[in-house]
This record gives structure tokens, sequence and C-alpha cells, in this order.
């Protein structure tokens, strides 16, 4: 709420008070109707309203999951629902719910149709063996198989140098 100013002529130490009493009533007043609107943001509400908003959306707290992951996985619910089932939605699954970057691989060579293998970092399974699974489950494609697969980067150097080589050929005769 706006500041309010007296004008010059009502500027005495009583009726300062009295001004300063009056907005801090109608600040508090303001806090108060304005509690249902800050109750919609499933980041910022309060645990109760999330739960509410999470049953509407079908999604359930796992055990152990953190305040701040349940409530991206409420707020994200509906767009999760609809990047389900293609390549590039599932890859921004993994992203709005901060596991990170995965890589998708279908129709693999030697192996049934219908298994799908994702690659992820030995990191992104460490803290979340159990929402990967909630995420397949949830978001995967119907009659599908999944196999998490892990990458693991290590540093390598490499040193260029010349590299000359000389062949001769010599025959025998007789």
């Amino acid at each position: 709420m706006d500041k309010m100013e007296l004008p010059w002529w009502m500027s005495g130490t009583e009726l300062t008070k009295i001004k300063n009493a009056a907005q801090t009533f109608f600040n508090q007043v303001q806090y108060w109707l304005s509690y249902p609107l800050r109750q919609i943001d499933p980041l910022t509400c309060d645990v109760g309203v999330l739960d509410l908003i999470a049953w509407e959306r079908s999604i359930d707290r796992f055990a152990g999951e953190p305040l701040d992951l349940y409530r991206r996985r409420v707020k994200y619910a509906y767009v999760n629902a609809r990047d389900a089932g293609s390549t590039a939605g599932f890859q921004r699954i993994f992203e709005r719910l901060g596991i990170g970057y995965v890589e998708l691989e279908e129709r693999i060579d030697g192996q049934d149709w219908d298994v799908i293998r994702l690659h992820i970092t030995d990191n992104q399974v460490a803290g979340n063996e159990e929402l990967l699974n909630i995420i397949v489950r949830l978001y995967g494609r119907t009659c599908r198989r999944y196999q998490i697969t892990t990458i693991t980067s290590h540093s390598m150097t490499l040193r260029p140098f010349v590299f000359n080589h000389r062949q001769q050929c010599f025959l025998a005769a007789d």
C-alpha cells in the first residue's frame, strides 16, 4: 500500500501518530485480504494448501522428498503431463524438476523395439532414485521399458606431436 502523506497544515505530532497507526492497520488488512491470492502459487503457498493442490493434480509426495522438489512437481504437473510421451518433452521434464540433462535412445540395435535407454550422469542418479522411478511411471510412454544408463566423465589429456614414418620395401631376387 502507498505511504499516506498528510497535508502540511495537519503535520502535528499527534496526527502523525494517528496516521502511522492507520497506515499499519491498513497494511495488515491488505496482507489479510491478499492471503488467498498468495496461496495460488505452489512455490510459495502453505504446505496444507500445497497438499490440496497436489491432490487435485494427482501428485503424491514420496518418503524423504524435499519440500522444494515437491513444490516444483506440483507446480509443473500439468505442463509435465502435456510434455509426456515425446523425447523433447521428457528432456524438458527433467530440466524443470532440476535433475538436469538427459539423453534418450530409442530403437536400439540388438535390443527389443520397446526399450528406451536413458543416459544420465551418476550424480543425477545418486540423489534421485525414487524421483526417476516416479517420472518414468507418470510421464513415460506406455508399453515401453526404460533402462537407466549412467554416464561418467573422465578428464583426458592429448598432446599433439609430429609423427614421421618412412617405409621401404625390398624384394629378394633369385
